[in-house]
């Protein structure tokens, strides 16, 4: 299992303060497990790992070879928020750092569209595309989400132009409501092969539906294993008691954050294959717990590298902060540091060290100097960055969020401040039916 160390925190909190904030979050675990909390409609994740039929998973595989025989060998995959990023940050974690200057052609590149509206970038990615053999999976329980609808708009366009209608049918993958919206729709009127958005998933919890499962699974990678990953951390988290992972986790934080004003949570890595694992859990955290004027500010660096530029203020910057530390036991790659007959650079009392001993090294002695410069420190370990492990970590993000967020005293599943931009952009737009709303608002400018 994965683990979870607090023993960085002990010089900033006593004991009794500790068991304090355990007692409140094993009564949060309560909740969540009762399923009786605000939100609780929205807890379909909690058992996807061992309920995901293998026929989903059948299905799902069968879409990838049936690409691969096409030759696809580019898939966009479209979707905003957590419709991408828990995609994008087990792909970015499996995938060979440099995949794309090696070339490799075991599997088909993703890459992701419908996250932003920046002009350049949708045109720059059709010019990838007018290199490669194209298909293209499209994530929106309505179809009419701004940022995603735009560019499917392209990308269908470009999709027919080349291919022609019929076949541009069965290179277009739909992840959608079962019944009803624009996308169900359209999906059905030109023939696309569909997978369901659970209507009890909310987006950042998707990562083990179709909206995850898809786009990793055409990039190669086994989701059979990060499944199982995840349904082992699914049976280990079920289990009431202080020592649980998630309610150690959930516990410290909110101690650190209620007690002692530590209002930034910095999740730090020290393996870049691990940089979108953070931005995947800054929105987890980020949108389900920022509400009623609370919340813990969620951001990461990747070390050693940010030692370097956000380094200084960590060390001796404004004291409100702590950091949770990914932690990865074993590397998969051996490089081993060679003996050098003139050593100018002074590092043969490194000689037959391997690279990784010198990263722990350091990530161990920023540690220890952080603490001295009071910043808490949490440590989550994991024994390598493999589908299984982070499966694993994945689920035990998403449980320990349920647990913290009904600690912190909100709903953990609803996000009412993200419609707000979206009123005042359609406005903007002159969208039909926000007349009087784009009158009012070009009155502020």
């Amino acid at each position: 299992m994965v683990k979870v160390d607090v023993k960085g925190c002990c010089s900033f909190v006593d004991e009794a303060q500790y068991q304090a904030y355990v007692e409140k979050a094993l009564a949060a675990f309560d909740v969540l497990e009762a399923e009786t909390g605000e939100g609780n409609d929205f807890l379909g994740w909690k058992h996807l790992p061992t309920e995901i039929p293998n026929s989903l998973v059948n299905d799902v595989e069968a879409v990838r070879n049936n690409w691969a025989a096409k030759g696809v060998d580019l898939v966009i995959a479209i979707g905003i928020g957590g419709s991408y990023l828990g995609a994008k940050c087990v792909i970015e974690a499996l995938s060979h750092n440099f995949a794309k200057q090696l070339r490799r052609k075991d599997a088909a590149e993703v890459v992701f569209a419908g996250n932003n509206l920046s002009e350049e970038y949708l045109a720059e990615l059709m010019d990838l595309a007018a290199e490669r053999n194209v298909a293209c999976i499209v994530i929106s329980k309505s179809g009419t989400t701004t940022e995603p609808a735009v560019a499917f708009r392209v990308v269908k366009q470009f999709l027919e132009s080349r291919y022609g209608k019929v076949e541009a049918s069965e290179r277009i993958v739909a992840i959608t409501d079962a019944v009803k919206g624009a996308l169900k729709t359209l999906s059905v009127q030109e023939g696309y092969k569909t997978f369901i958005v659970p209507d009890n998933v909310g987006g950042r919890f998707s990562v083990l539906t179709p909206v995850g499962l898809l786009p990793i699974s055409v990039a190669g990678f086994d989701i059979r294993q990060l499944i199982a990953g995840a349904a082992a951390a699914e049976k280990e988290l079920a289990v009431r008691s202080e020592d649980n992972p998630a309610v150690v986790y959930a516990a410290m934080r909110n101690l650190l954050f209620s007690e002692l004003g530590k209002k930034v949570e910095i999740l730090v890595n020290y393996n870049p294959k691990l940089t979108y694992v953070a931005e995947w859990w800054k929105q987890l955290y980020g949108e389900s717990e920022g509400k009623n004027g609370t919340g813990i500010f969620p951001a990461s660096v990747n070390n050693t590298a940010d030692l370097h530029s956000m380094g200084q203020f960590i060390q001796e910057g404004s004291r409100v902060m702590f950091e949770t530390v990914l932690h990865v036991e074993n590397a998969q790659r051996s490089v081993v540091i060679e003996s050098d007959e003139q050593n100018l650079d002074q590092l043969n009392y490194l000689s037959g060290r391997h690279v990784e001993h010198c990263n722990h090294m350091a990530e161990l002695g920023t540690r220890i100097a952080h603490i001295d410069g009071g910043v808490p420190q949490i440590e989550i370990c994991m024994d390598k960055v493999d589908a299984f492990n982070l499966g694993m970590l994945l689920y035990l993000f998403e449980f320990a969020c349920g647990i913290s967020a009904y600690t912190l005293g909100v709903n953990p599943f609803n996000q009412p401040g993200v419609e707000a931009y979206k009123k005042n952009m359609f406005a903007l737009l002159e969208k039909p039916g926000y007349e009087e709303a784009t009158k009012a608002i070009k009155q502020r400018l």
